[in-house]
């Protein structure tokens, strides 16, 4: 650090301290001056260092009396294998040792890419949350937040949650379950405040919905808060993926899997707000700040950590922080064996519900419930959980393998079961394997799930899924479903499934309902929000249904079938050329199902037809599409012969049948009756 003169009387209380490499000295300048133009007193000089005794002493004293320690991280850091800010570094940290878990005194922030990886770096600054300010530029959430640390008794903008959809002149139906309502008053674009990147990984249940079309494995959003938003519930609480801070970094699924299993143990405290995996882990290694990150996913609390796992050996480190002034609540450290890892996750979990203060909302935290199962099974499980994420074909069949693999330790194990028939439908889903198959396995596992453990729900949601798709049996399914949220009234994944079945059967308005309330948990799951705006579509809801998969293709423009979906709306306003624009923009499998509406819709023959037997030639998983395409085209015969390729292949689009708008010339048609009742469904 180049430090200002040791002959300058002391740091007055409350101040700033700035330790950083003498490469990095111009950043740590502009972070100075911004600091100091706040109002906030900064220890910061660019003198060269000079050594000695009572200079040492100085440096001394300021880093144990300021208020805040703030060590700049860099790629020069990283360099210098010897300097004298290492020793301040340790310094403080050794203070920091001192103090009380809720007291924040160092804030890390780095100037550049440097990983929070990087083993160069002190391990208790790893285990902190990292400020990104690139080249040095400080944001103004930076200083806010320094001016709130240093003055606890300043009130900071409550976190809030984001609109999710659009209302329209036609109100959409409220939520039953939840305190407080998400839908704006005026129509609006989804805002997110924060640069998100992240792998998709597991989506919501009902991607087998999908019709085949393998979902992007990255979603990039870049928006900006634009529109009124409700303050968040004090109760509500997003956790954060946990990083792997292990030598070799090869825990990644282990420190995922804590994080997510941290998740659905506080999911099921009543009365608290969690947000889904889905939304929370779309922040993973990205640069948004804590209070970014909770005014997107509408929580006033975030739980973050750490995992450093070496042999049989777990330290763990977690906090609770509180958004609006980066208040921590609470933190520990968890130094165990690989044995007591279920212990930890519910010591974990009953500290976070203590500090939101949960007593007043009456019961308590849920056990875990997997404390009879091996440290090595659950190892397996979540390694099958972790590669289940990329959706390919290779990746599930490992996913299937370690699944089997725990069973063969544990056959009694419920979530590995569950898994296998996750797994099974994926790959049907994809149509990595025949249908027939992966509907049997999925069926037997799904089965087993429930048998072995009547009180997980995941097992009700996969078993309600292979009802679907095996027999059509769709109040089987809604039962499953149903009983699911009975269990875990806060499982998204099981009120979007739900939100699909009711679709299915034919009614849009409590389908709207349920992806209402599953949006208002996973607010960022751009698959679901993409389902919403076609429930819009086949509902006749246009306007609204536009707003909807604007905000997908606003977030993420090469989000799949989000150009599609977007062309068919347009295409049922009767505006043709912009619909067609929306056809050729999607790059995504999905590309060549939309092409043939649009080219026949604007009376280009030979191309529409030249689209059309494209779509034919690659028709495996999309029996349905094509189907669609021939009733648009008004070939009514060749489209009934291709729903009933649908149907006999199990072709999971078959579920969109009823009340599509490309079928409207085949349901006066007695062939169309028969369909419906072959699936299942009343006229």
């Amino acid at each position: 650090m180049q430090g200002e003169s040791p002959t300058q009387a002391s740091i007055p209380a409350g101040a700033v301290f700035l330790s950083y490499a003498s490469q990095d000295a111009e950043a740590a300048h502009r972070i100075c001056e911004a600091l100091r133009s706040a109002g906030v007193q900064v220890w910061f000089d660019q003198s060269e260092l000079r050594g000695g005794e009572a200079w040492d002493r100085q440096i001394r004293k300021q880093i144990h009396d300021c208020a805040l320690f703030v060590p700049i991280i860099s790629a020069n850091a990283h360099a210098r294998v010897e300097g004298y800010f290492r020793l301040e570094w340790k310094l403080a940290i050794d203070r920091s040792h001192l103090m009380a878990p809720d007291r924040t005194f160092l804030v890390p922030v780095v100037i550049d890419n440097t990983p929070q990886t990087d083993e160069r770096i002190p391990d208790r600054f790893r285990e902190l949350q990292w400020t990104r300010l690139p080249g040095g530029e400080p944001s103004p959430a930076f200083v806010e937040r320094a001016q709130r640390l240093l003055s606890p008794q300043r009130s900071g903008a409550p976190a809030t949650v984001l609109p999710l959809v659009p209302t329209a002149s036609s109100p959409m139906p409220t939520s039953e379950t939840s305190g407080n309502s998400v839908w704006g008053s005026k129509p609006g674009l989804l805002v997110i405040s924060a640069v998100l990147a992240a792998t998709l990984g597991y989506l919501a249940v009902d991607k087998v919905w999908l019709s085949k079309r393998t979902v992007s494995s990255a979603v990039r959003a870049t928006a900006s808060a634009q529109s009124p938003s409700l303050a968040a519930s004090e109760k509500s609480v997003a956790v954060l993926p946990f990083a792997d801070m292990s030598e070799k970094h090869d825990q990644e699924y282990f420190s995922d899997g804590l994080a997510e299993e941290l998740l659905d143990l506080l999911a099921k405290t009543p009365g608290l707000h969690v947000t889904a995996r889905t939304s929370s882990f779309y922040f993973k290694g990205k640069q948004a700040t804590i209070p970014e990150i909770a005014r997107t996913l509408g929580v006033a609390n975030i739980l973050e950590g750490s995992v450093r796992k070496s042999g049989n050996r777990l330290r763990i480190t977690t906090q609770l922080i509180r958004a609006d002034n980066a208040e921590h609540l609470w933190s520990e450290t968890y130094d165990r064996d690989q044995e007591d890892i279920f212990k930890i996750q519910d010591d974990i979990a009953r500290a976070v519900v203590d500090k939101l203060r949960m007593t007043l909302l009456g019961g308590g935290v849920p056990r875990s419930g997997s404390a009879i199962v091996s440290p090595q099974a659950h190892n397996l499980y979540l390694q099958g959980r972790y590669l289940i994420a990329s959706d390919t074909a290779e990746d599930l069949t490992k996913a299937g393998a370690y699944f089997q693999r725990a069973l063969d330790l544990e056959p009694g194990y419920a979530p590995a079961w569950a898994g296998l028939a996750l797994v099974a439908a994926r790959q049907i889903a994809n149509g990595y394997i025949p249908v027939a198959d992966g509907i049997a396995r999925a069926a037997t596992a799904a089965q087993k799930s429930v048998e072995l453990d009547p009180s997980y729900a995941e097992g009700y949601v996969e078993l309600g899924r292979s009802r679907m798709l095996s027999s059509f049996d769709w109040t089987g399914a809604r039962k499953a479903f149903d009983h699911a949220l009975l269990l875990e009234p806060s499982n998204s994944g099981a009120q979007f499934a739900l939100a699909h079945i009711i679709m299915a059967v034919g009614n849009a308005d409590d389908s709207l309902r349920r992806y209402q309330q599953g949006l208002e948990r996973d607010p960022l799951n751009l698959l679901q929000r993409r389902y919403m705006a076609r429930v819009l579509y086949y509902a006749g809801r246009l306007d609204e249904a536009e707003e909807v998969i604007r905000q997908v293709l606003e977030v993420n423009p090469s989000f799949p079938a989000a150009h599609y979906g977007l062309g068919r709306v347009l295409l049922a306003r009767g505006q043709v050329p912009q619909a067609v624009k929306e056809f050729e923009s999607e790059k995504s499998s999905w590309s060549v199902l939309g092409l043939p509406l649009g080219y026949h819709a604007q009376g280009r023959t030979a191309d529409a037809n030249v689209a059309l037997q494209r779509l034919v030639d690659n028709s495996a998983g999309s029996e349905y599409q094509v189907a669609e395409a021939y009733a648009y085209f008004g070939n009514v015969d060749q489209a009934f012969t291709w729903l009933d390729r649908a149907v006999a292949l199990r072709d999971p689009g078959i579920q969109w049948l009823r009340g599509d708008p490309l079928l409207r010339n085949l349901t006066h048609d007695p062939r169309y009756v028969a369909l419906l009742q072959r699936l299942n469904l009343r006229e």
